[in-house]
């Protein structure tokens, strides 16, 4: 049972992130179909990061996540360039970015492991780290992600953001009326901006936190393995709200849970 709680807060933490994200881009009024492939970026950002670091506990965790959310940012610039400046179709720049992330991902860990003069090659390296848990700290006798804590905090502030503050409601009027939002003197392309970029932040610490802490082994040719589609789904069944995210992505996660745990 208690295996179960903590497969289910990991799985819940990256699909709540990463439909978070998408939930920020579709309120702007971008269609984010490419979380997946920022997902990626995000996670190979972050993996990079863990290579040449000896250390362990706060700070790598630190560092980690700031380099997942930069990959992620700028991996979302694509996406919001494509569809904001050239007004390009949104489901096929999304497409276009998740194809390109997967092979992009893996020629470039590919050429890593080629070029290492020291026999450790990418996965090698990122199996250490995972061993020696940097991301995990214990609540009695149950071990809990960081990572867990990290996405309740961006839950809350991404409800007050969205709902409390000028910037939410100004995001939101560009994505249902745009015309509307710019006689007012609201600049639609830099908020539109705004929730592609936030997205992909979120986006990106979703990836890292795949890999480091939903899955033993990261396979990078396979990318995420559809996380990024089922956290669409997770938003879609969530209705764009997050507290309803949030519960949606309990949800997933469980079944998700129980699929790992007793398939061994």
């Amino acid at each position: 049972m208690v295996l179960l709680i903590q497969y289910t807060l990991i799985f819940a933490s990256v699909l709540m992130l990463v439909a978070l994200g998408g939930m920020f881009s579709e309120r702007s009024g971008v269609i984010n179909i490419g979380l997946e492939g920022i997902m990626v970026f995000g996670a190979m950002g972050g993996a990079m990061v863990l290579l040449p670091v000896e250390t362990s506990g706060f700070l790598i965790v630190v560092v980690t996540l700031l380099a997942s959310i930069l990959m992620g940012v700028l991996s979302s610039l694509i996406l919001a360039f494509a569809c904001i400046n050239f007004k390009a179709d949104q489901t096929l720049a999304g497409t276009a970015l998740n194809m390109l992330a997967t092979a992009g991902v893996t020629v470039v860990i590919k050429a890593f492991n080629t070029q290492r003069s020291d026999g450790t090659n990418f996965s090698a390296r990122l199996d250490y780290f995972q061993n020696r848990k940097p991301f995990i700290f214990n609540i009695g006798s149950m071990e809990t992600s960081w990572f867990v804590v990290i996405a309740i905090v961006l839950l809350v502030v991404s409800y007050i953001v969205l709902y409390k503050t000028k910037f939410g409601l100004r995001l939101m009027a560009c994505g249902e009326h745009p015309q509307a939002a710019d006689s007012v003197g609201i600049n639609v392309y830099k908020m539109r901006y705004a929730g592609v970029l936030i997205s992909g932040a979120l986006g990106g610490l979703g990836g890292i936190i795949y890999i480091a802490a939903a899955n033993s082994t990261w396979h990078f040719e396979y990318g995420v393995a559809g996380a990024g589609f089922l956290a669409l789904a997770v938003m879609i069944f969530g209705q764009w709200k997050p507290h309803r995210i949030a519960l949606a992505a309990v949800l997933f996660g469980v079944f998700r849970a129980l699929s790992n745990v007793y398939s061994g």
